[in-house]
């Protein structure tokens, strides 16, 4: 990093204490700290099963202890496997998979089969006795909820996993589940990821019933994370690289050069372009990048929030870890989201 960037980045990050930072987490049942950024494994060279122990490496030395993983997600959760056989680090790293996928027409099928054969692969594939975090990756409305909580409950009796949670389900799915766990004492849902981010998820990218809260047609949706203090885990954080300061707004023939189609289906909308401009005046006032301001306000909300970044930079990785750390006020938040102060 050069001298000018170092300097520009200490200008931007005006920190809170270590205390209030938060750089780490809890969730309930893991009984570890959780670093609140989680490494995204969706990518290669996780995908594709390469090696990657010193890229992981690079990942751990900086703070990061928690990797997201799933079924879905090619060969990634052997990769995570060998690394930490390699370091034999299980009890120090906080790994996440998830089962029940949506095939890629959409369709969605899970029950206590499914995530029974599913979660033994995973197992199978990491190289160890027991998931941290084991999430739903959709819903399934044909299967009750109550079936879902008590194939997590006994998975965790069977101490197969630690903690469990679902991944695009709604705040009424998941108010509906944890009202059958509190009637039946049972171990309710813990965390939920849903897409967050400053770029509003304004189609579904992938299919099978992706989740958002970002926008502000979802604000009632975060009021209820704020009250309820619930863990949110906000995958495709920076919008698939629609922050990453690689196109300026309204520059839609750039932006297709850098997106992938994902993220052109999801994010490549003028509501969005005006979301970077915003951000892009946002960063020169604060003397910072787009793609920090960006971090910054993920963390800036009342709501408990871990973040999935996906990115193979040890470099970058640390200017999110930084960019965690700056606190935007309500004023600036509110500017980026509507252009009003």
């Amino acid at each position: 990093m050069s001298s000018e960037s170092k300097q520009r980045q200490s200008k931007c990050m005006q920190v809170q204490s270590a205390e209030q930072r938060g750089a780490y987490g809890e969730i309930e049942g893991v009984g570890k700290k959780i670093s609140r950024i989680f490494l995204g494994t969706a990518i290669s060279p996780f995908l594709d099963g390469k090696e990657a122990d010193v890229l992981l490496d690079q990942m751990y030395a900086l703070g990061i202890n928690a990797f997201d993983s799933a079924r879905g997600y090619g060969l990634s959760e052997s990769v995570l496997g060998r690394w930490v056989k390699h370091r034999k680090n299980r009890e120090d790293v906080v790994l996440l998979t998830k089962c029940g996928n949506a095939s890629p027409t959409g369709a969605v099928h899970i029950d206590r089969g499914v995530m029974t054969d599913e979660l033994k692969q995973s197992l199978r594939e990491l190289g160890t006795e027991y998931a941290d975090i084991l999430l739903l990756h959709r819903d399934d409305a044909n299967t009750s909820t109550a079936e879902f909580l008590e194939t997590f409950n006994d998975f965790v009796r069977e101490g197969i996993i630690k903690s469990f949670g679902v991944s695009n389900w709604t705040v009424e799915r998941i108010q509906e589940a944890n009202a059958y766990a509190a009637k039946h004492g049972l171990r309710p849902f813990a965390v939920s990821s849903p897409n967050f981010g400053l770029a509003e998820q304004v189609n579904d990218p992938w299919g099978g019933n992706c989740v958002t809260i970002s926008g502000q047609e979802n604000k009632a949706a975060r009021e209820w994370y704020s009250r309820m203090n619930m863990p949110v885990l906000a995958y495709s954080a920076l919008g698939r690289g629609f922050f990453s300061g690689r196109f300026e707004a309204g520059d839609y023939e750039k932006a297709k050069s850098v997106l992938d189609a994902y993220a052109q289906k999801g994010y490549l909308y003028p509501v969005n372009m005006e979301r970077l401009k915003r951000c892009r005046i946002l960063a020169e006032k604060r003397k910072c990048s787009v793609a920090e301001i960006a971090m910054s306000y993920i963390f800036s909300h009342s709501m408990n929030v871990f973040a999935v970044v996906s990115t193979t930079s040890p470099d970058r990785m640390k200017l999110n870890l930084e960019a965690s750390k700056l606190k935007l006020s309500q004023e600036e938040v509110r500017f980026l989201e509507t252009g009003t102060r």
